[in-house]
């Protein structure tokens, strides 16, 4: 048995070239059947090595070929669905009493 804090320890790779797309933030599970359907996985895009844009990317649990000790290998196969994560900006209002 793994559990998800495990899980998000792990980078998940391209099986084919061993690019590193992410680390795992979350997993999306079909209560109706039990099983895991997705993987959300967080990237981070740079400019000029500073300037980042998150990233979520679902890849579907049929992609995920192998976990590992250390990574979670994925076959990559057309092109999976992204979401830009929104930065939280804390409001002055939040914290009024």
């Amino acid at each position: 048995m793994i559990t998800l804090s495990a899980l998000q320890m792990k980078d998940i790779v391209y099986i084919e070239d061993g690019t590193k797309i992410g680390n795992l933030t979350d997993i999306e599970i079909n209560v109706d059947i039990g099983k895991i359907t997705n993987l959300v996985v967080a990237t981070k895009t740079k400019t000029f090595g500073v300037f980042g844009e998150s990233r979520e990317i679902i890849i579907p649990w049929a992609h995920v070929m192998k976990i590992g000790h250390d990574v979670i290998l994925v076959k990559k196969n057309g092109s999976f669905p992204t979401a830009q994560v929104e930065q939280k900006v804390d409001s002055p209002s939040t914290y009024q009493q």
